[in-house]
């Protein structure tokens, strides 16, 4: 006879912690990749904006961190593409291990807030479809379910996302603004740009987000999880 793991049901509260407890454990390994993502997409808006401006104002672009000085954010314009291993190395030598988790804080800031929402949403919303008899939901509803609650938690995050982007970019253009902090960079993204400015990107992200959660969710929750792992049949009271 197969092992059956019974567990009871979680209250939203608890559903709340443990989407928390994972949200942690996922910046620890995404803030890295975050942090030289952001790096990567800001080289090339730098790289045409110095073709765009006239020589005189070239050295305003550069900042004085080392990082800053290499080949890639200097001269009027990028010889060679730039790589992500590239720019590890540049932050690691000039800032250590630390470098790599600059922003640490803001990404925590996105992605608890992310997993508290989205987790209790999706399994209360995955619920509703669930069949009395065998206590799944169907392959369409789970997907749905993910879907929905991939975006809500995305749209609802995303003033989180903004000032995170914004206090990881490290290359600084012309008249750009520099921040000390998470509440100094919401301060002025506040003040300069207006309450909507931390709405930016929020219909986007919550189109990447919807079937990417929708997906995992839908695959997971249909049980190819359990037969790939090799686990044995779960039942939930």
């Amino acid at each position: 006879m197969d092992p059956i793991i019974k567990c009871k049901g979680l209250n939203v509260f608890k559903e709340m912690l443990a989407g928390c407890g994972a949200g942690i454990c996922q910046v620890i390994v995404t803030t890295p990749m975050e942090m030289l993502k952001i790096q990567l997409q800001d080289a090339g808006r730098l790289a045409q904006q110095r073709l765009i401006l006239p020589s005189s104002s070239s050295t305003k672009v550069v900042a004085t961190n080392p990082v800053l000085s290499r080949a890639y954010n200097v001269g009027p314009a990028v010889t060679k593409p730039i790589s992500a291993t590239q720019i590890a190395k540049d932050l690691f030598y000039s800032q250590g291990f630390r470098g790599l988790y600059k922003g640490l804080g803001a990404t925590i800031l996105r992605d608890v807030p992310f997993s508290v929402i989205y987790f209790p949403l999706f399994a209360n919303l995955n619920k509703l479809g669930q069949n009395s008899l065998d206590g799944k939901a169907s392959f369409f509803h789970s997907f749905l379910s993910g879907c929905v609650a991939g975006s809500v938690a995305a749209v609802a995050v995303n003033p989180c996302d903004v000032i995170k982007t914004r206090f990881q970019s490290l290359h600084k253009g012309a008249n750009e603004e520099t921040y000390s902090g998470i509440v100094d960079c919401a301060r002025k993204i506040w003040v300069n740009e207006g309450p909507s400015a931390f709405l930016k990107g929020s219909g986007c992200r919550a189109l990447v987000i919807a079937p990417l959660f929708g997906i995992a969710q839908m695959v997971y929750f249909v049980g190819v999880g359990e037969f790939v792992l090799g686990f044995s049949r779960f039942e939930v009271y």
